[in-house]
């Protein structure tokens, strides 16, 4: 019997097939995009577990769909360098934070949002990756529209499904199945940018359009989120400025990048100098906030440069998120402002490397979007504009969909304009018989 070789189990032969395949990759990107934005029902209905073993699974699966498909990847540009010193840096706050564990549970769930993120960007294009998000936030918000008008306005009874308060007989505020007004709002805003590139690239039928904008439009303004208007604002402008510069002679259009670039340096500059105005003209809701971040800025003078560790959302029972509450006699969970959370867990240096990798994220994309033709070119720029403006109010864009959005808009940005770009031109240069 010793003498027997040892058989070494193999995978079956069509399992790198269906990883390669289009309709795994397809498959694949709904469910990512669908289990993901529908976390909080997904909790709601079958708890945290059920959610972290879909996440797990996608995990597995995707790392297995790039295994599949290692020959036509380039280990170079399978993720950005901006995102690998984020992550790094955020891995070793782990060293000095205030709660060890709860930061190891915090970068696993980074981790992992952020690996089927990544999977999502090598097997799917652009426009495949609009699509499969516009199909997702149709179901998602008419789902979210049809249970509020059930609770609301049908049922005699009240019943809070998915936390739902059947405001919209009152017409608003509603939460859909996306727990707070200010996250449907958020979702809605993004659902409206991938409907309207949908329709321009007649990606979905005129009918389904204007379907899908009606119902990305009337879920915002249901909401009312008081951040809804300035995103929306935010990505208004934004696209009104790529307009203008894919609209440009291409000698002018450097010129015009630049005077765009020193109006939001100092349109941003000037918010800063009058953001005690701006706040107390916002109303309660933005005082509240500021009430907040307040607060917060005391605690983050005492770690300034490393920050208290990274948690994402608050375990509200540890330092200093247990004190922070206890001040403002409240429950936060968040920041209620992305870049004061970075400050706050992994110093102003996390913060700078956060800005640094969404801030090139953008650029690239704004870029390309103004020079390639193509109107889907200008989706990852609109959207990060729109994760960045929302950051300022609420801090999705650290944890489940909006953490997702980012680093697949990252991974879109970093395969065009990049120093490996350049670095795989030449080598498939090098490569290449010399004429004779």
């Amino acid at each position: 019997m010793s003498g027997e070789p040892v058989s070494t189990p193999h995978p079956p032969r069509w399992l790198p097939e269906l990883l390669r395949s289009a309709a795994m990759a397809r498959a694949f990107t709904l469910a990512t995009f669908g289990a993901v934005f529908a976390s909080y029902a997904i909790q709601w209905l079958a708890g945290p577990v059920t959610f972290i073993t879909i996440v797990a699974g996608l995990c597995v699966v995707g790392v297995g769909m790039l295994i599949a498909r290692r020959h036509e990847l380039s280990f170079l540009r399978l993720v950005p360098i901006s995102l690998l010193v984020f992550v790094c840096w955020v891995l070793l706050s782990i060293v000095w934070s205030t709660s060890p564990a709860d930061t190891v549970t915090g970068c696993i769930a980074l981790l992992g949002v952020a690996v089927i993120a990544i999977v999502i960007g090598h097997v799917r294009d652009t426009l495949q990756t609009v699509r499969a998000l516009g199909d997702v936030m149709r179901w998602l918000l008419s789902i979210s529209l049809a249970l509020e008008i059930v609770i609301g306005i049908l049922m005699k009874t009240p019943v809070h499904w998915f936390g739902i308060e059947g405001n919209i007989i009152r017409l608003g505020p509603v939460e859909g199945i996306f727990g707070s007004r200010n996250m449907l709002g958020f979702v809605a805003v993004i659902a409206l940018v991938t409907f309207v590139v949908e329709w321009r690239t007649a990606s979905i039928r005129p009918g389904l359009a204007v379907f899908s904008v009606a119902v990305g439009g009337v879920m915002a303004a249901l909401s009312g989120s008081p951040t809804v208007l300035v995103v929306a604002a935010a990505v208004g402008i934004a696209t009104a400025a790529l307009f203008l510069v894919r609209h440009v002679r291409a000698h002018d259009r450097a010129t015009v990048q630049w005077v765009l670039g020193a109006v939001v340096a100092v349109g941003l500059g000037t918010a800063y100098i009058l953001r005690h105005q701006i706040i107390a003209a916002a109303g309660s809701d933005f005082s509240i906030r500021a009430n907040l971040w307040r607060v917060l800025s005391i605690y983050v003078r005492y770690h300034p440069v490393e920050g208290f560790g990274w948690f994402g959302t608050w375990p509200v029972e540890q330092y200093p998120f247990v004190s922070i509450n206890f001040t403002l006699d409240k429950h936060y969970t968040t920041a209620l402002n992305a870049y004061a959370d970075l400050v706050l867990q992994v110093g102003w240096l996390g913060l700078f490397l956060f800005v640094a990798m969404a801030g090139i994220a953008l650029i690239r994309s704004w870029l390309t979007a103004g020079e390639r033709r193509a109107i889907v070119y200008a989706w990852t720029p609109l959207v990060l504009v729109a994760l960045l403006s929302n950051s300022l109010f609420e801090s999705f864009t650290l944890s489940g969909a909006g953490w997702l959005m980012l680093v697949v808009l990252m991974v879109r940005a970093g395969q065009s304009r990049s120093w490996r770009e350049r670095l795989d031109a030449a080598s498939a240069d090098a490569v290449l018989p010399a004429e004779e």
